[in-house]
């Protein structure tokens, strides 16, 4: 796998956790708590985050052959599923999704619900499987996506901790258009997975 690759990869992930659209959800989430609160939160939901999309990296694909399901028909489903998130980013729906679970009364949402299913949700779960299954299990391959994916978290973090100033920066309008733009990108991307597990039916060129 070429450089362009894990450029994708970090694409595909950034394009489905949405960092900029989980920065005012987490304003939203942490709204009244100090400073302090605040940023062991967000990294304690970081850290969570992590931990699952590794383990759906490395172990996923085992949990699917024990259930039966092949690489083609789960790179299929996965890009169907991507399609259906880059619609309710289009359409504005899984921002008001996202705003419901945000307002879930918890005591610590560190867990729930920003580390899953806002941060580490199923589209970022499926896009960690199917990307580790396209390098054909390689080990240095599979460091590099899990790297991309830390960077992507990364990401995340840093716009926690900066929230309230890029809420103030961007303003509801801004962030409404980026969201729009992703969603563009994702449903592209979730086209070409179709594609390839297709192809790996021998049902397209």
């Amino acid at each position: 796998m070429d450089t362009t690759f894990y450029i994708g990869a970090f694409v595909t992930l950034f394009v489905i956790v949405d960092p900029v659209g989980l920065a005012p959800l987490f304003v939203a989430i942490t709204q009244g708590m100090d400073g302090a609160a605040r940023r062991a939160i967000a990294f304690r939901a970081a850290a969570i985050a992590v931990g699952l999309l590794t383990l759906f990296g490395i172990f996923g694909e085992q949990v699917l052959a024990f259930a039966g399901i092949s690489m083609p028909a789960f790179r299929i489903a996965g890009g169907i599923l991507l399609f259906l998130t880059a619609l309710e980013m289009l359409f504005e729906r899984r921002a008001k999704r996202r705003e419901d679970q945000a307002h879930d009364d918890r005591p610590d949402p560190s867990v729930f619900p920003l580390a899953t299913p806002l941060i580490a949700g199923p589209g970022a779960m499926a896009t960690m499987i199917l990307l580790n299954g396209e390098v054909g299990r390689d080990p240095l391959a599979m460091v590099l996506i899990h790297l991309a994916m830390l960077a992507v978290i990364g990401v995340v973090l840093l716009l926690f901790l900066s929230a309230g100033l890029m809420e103030r920066a961007l303003g509801r309008t801004g962030i409404n258009v980026v969201t729009r733009l992703l969603g563009m990108l994702l449903a592209a991307l979730s086209v070409q997975f179709v594609l390839d597990g297709l192809r790996d039916f021998g049902l397209a060129p």
